[in-house]
């Protein structure tokens, strides 16, 4: 039986933009390991197709972009906190050397891995549906580089207390707009369309100058995200909880929240 294709990439040759879509809507677009290898596998491919000049990431469904790591992947671990691996730190458009502009479209809940995807698109276009939130320390877990990635693009103030409020709190369209994590702000269900559109601009431009400024507003903060990553496997050793008691929390958790 063949796998189901977990991210759909749909490149429109006319405009020189590919849209790429987290299609796993009935688990919230959650990433598991299979997801994990397909958008490597899609952001690699994008590299060499030059008639894609843009890039727009969005995800399936009217509930979520994407809700981070799937709970149910097993990720094998190796038995020292020197090895840790995170299934996720590859996920992202740059983290597999892809220099060409990607927008993200956002509608429904974001929250904890999905700042992974966020954290290395170029701009993020959203709908009034947005939620942002980060889930980590509710269940006893280290949002580490999650966090990192955020300082690069709200206060840090605003960063602290998302990551630190956990479940309690969402971040609401509205003011993520404000923050500057969301560059433009859509009715519901309009958030792709107003991100194609930036997307066929920026292809409309000769690439060669397009891409040369992705590299350069992306080593602006490089260093600040390497110095970050550097220490945050050891955070995430030190201080997460057993699975077992993460599991718990998880179960137990309060579903009431608000948004601010």
């Amino acid at each position: 039986m063949t796998a189901p294709v977990r991210v759909r990439t749909a490149i429109d040759k006319d405009t020189g933009v590919a849209v790429v879509t987290l299609d796993r809507p009935e688990r919230l677009n959650a990433i598991d390991l299979a997801m994990r290898d397909e958008l490597r596998e899609t952001w690699r491919g994008l590299r060499f197709d030059d008639s894609v000049r843009a890039v727009v990431l969005t995800g399936a469904g009217e509930r979520a972009f994407c809700t981070g790591l799937d709970r149910s992947a097993v990720v094998p671990q190796p038995n020292s906190p020197y090895m840790a691996d995170d299934p996720l730190l590859d996920v992202g458009p740059k983290a597999n050397d892809l220099w060409k502009p990607v927008v993200a479209a956002v509608h429904g809940m974001a929250c904890g891995g999905a700042f992974y995807l966020l954290g290395e698109s170029d701009f993020v276009v959203a709908d009034t549906t947005a939620a942002f939130f980060d889930p980590h320390t509710t269940y006893g877990m280290v949002s580490a580089y999650e966090s990192v990635l955020m300082a690069q693009r709200m206060p840090y103030g605003e960063v602290a207390r998302m990551m630190l409020m956990g479940t309690a709190e969402r971040i609401g369209a509205r003011r993520a707009y404000d923050l500057g994590l969301v560059s433009e702000l859509t009715e519901p269900g309009g958030a792709l369309a107003a991100a194609e559109r930036c997307a066929a601009v920026i292809a409309g431009y000769p690439p060669e100058g397009v891409q040369g400024t992705v590299r350069a507003l992306w080593a602006a903060k490089e260093s600040a995200v390497a110095a970050g990553f550097a220490q945050a496997a050891h955070l995430v050793a030190l201080g997460n909880l057993p699975d077992e008691r993460q599991a718990e929390l998880f179960v137990r958790r309060s579903k009431a929240f608000r948004t601010r």
